[in-house]
């Protein structure tokens, strides 16, 4: 081996020697581990020169679910395409793929998770990892672990690396025992699905750790959600949004809620609006780490007879699902956010007129739109 012996040599006398009389920095190799959920050295995010600046480093849990793409957009355009990580454990539509930054994180795998926030110098985590509320009392094993298990690890490793860490709460958060009409910000709160019950735990949980290790904890309780993007997740407010495709498909729609359960609801637009808001304010401003937003309150059959002013032949029927049902009766009527109108300047858009004409715009119904209009 003399090459080897003679190339070892000069290595050595290169080291021991400088003309200028300085030493010679050795940068270090940072070893990649071969698990198989690491984050791959090669990945596109990595290749990336990042300025030092003001803007957060951003990761999205669960972020095909209904908000995280849309959230993911509205990130992007403020703060830069290459600042917002979007994650999942499912593979993502190529158009999806090819807007940003996507890598596969698991919640429930601790170490995965860290890795991702140290490797990527993450400063902000949108937490949007759950099972919703139908969907969670047919499985609630799984909805116990992703819900409750896999916010812990959240809270540790942002607490740990000083993230601002967002988790949005829920109207599911509160029961049958909580005021209805309006529901506060503070009150009983009595849930009786698994899914609120989660809530309920990652809302204190997140409080605790803000007062007991300094986490910077903000959340929101979000009304049922309506969007044109994506198709209904299991929830139990599904039926605002599965009424709009049924109406160009079919002309023809059957609602699972009783015609007169009134519940508050919001256009996605305002939702990603209020989560901006919010993570964007002073911390001094929030009197509090958990917020009701809120936009407008309707029934079923007050959403139908707008819809019919779009789609006059459309047809409803209703054959009500006792488990929805007895979840929606749970659940407030209308939500009281006058704290978050106070303290940071929420103020919503979109009410029940503007949702429907936006949202027939978006899922291209404009041969179904009525003379009236």
């Amino acid at each position: 081996m003399p090459i080897v012996k003679n190339l070892s040599r000069a290595v050595s006398q290169l080291l021991q020697s400088s003309g200028c009389g300085c030493g010679i920095s050795i940068v270090p190799v940072r070893c990649i581990g071969v698990s198989p959920r690491q984050v791959a050295s090669d990945a596109s995010f990595h290749s990336v020169s990042f300025a030092e600046s003001d803007h957060p480093r951003v990761l999205i849990t669960g972020g095909l679910g209904q908000l995280g793409v849309g959230l993911a957009k509205l990130l992007r355009k403020r703060f830069g395409k290459n600042n917002v990580i979007l994650s999942d454990i499912r593979k993502p539509a190529d158009n999806v793929f090819y807007s940003g930054p996507f890598i596969y994180a698991d919640i429930l795998d601790y170490k995965n998770l860290r890795e991702i926030v140290v490797n990527n110098r993450i400063t902000w985590l949108f937490h949007y990892s759950a099972l919703l509320s139908a969907v969670g009392e047919a499985n609630v094993p799984l909805a116990r672990a992703v819900n409750i298990t896999g916010l812990h690890n959240v809270l540790d490793i942002a607490a740990e690396h000083n993230l601002r860490l967002f988790v949005p709460s829920t109207i599911g958060a509160f029961g049958p025992t909580s005021p209805r009409d309006p529901t506060p910000d503070l009150c009983i709160q009595r849930p009786r699905t698994i899914y609120g019950v989660s809530k309920v735990h990652a809302e204190l949980m997140g409080e605790y750790y803000h007062y007991r290790y300094g986490l910077d904890f903000r959340c929101l309780r979000y009304p049922g959600i309506i969007s044109a993007d994506s198709q209904p997740g299991g929830g139990t407010t599904d039926y605002a949004v599965q009424i709009f495709h049924d109406a160009i498909k079919t002309g023809k729609f059957q609602c699972n809620l009783k015609p007169d359960t009134r519940l508050p609801m919001m256009y996605i637009d305002d939702c990603l609006k209020a989560t901006l808001e919010v993570m964007e304010a002073p911390a001094e401003a929030l009197s509090m780490r958990t917020y009701n937003i809120s936009a407008m309150s309707f029934t079923p059959e007050e959403l139908a007879q707008e819809v019919q002013k779009h789609v006059p032949e459309l047809q409803v029927t209703y054959d009500v699902d006792g488990v929805r049902q007895a979840i929606a009766d749970s659940w407030p009527m209308n939500f009281d956010d006058r704290n978050a109108r106070r303290d940071w300047g929420w103020k919503h858009d979109y009410d029940l007129p503007e949702l429907v004409t936006t949202m027939f715009s978006f899922l291209g119904s404009d041969s179904r739109i009525a003379q009236a209009n």
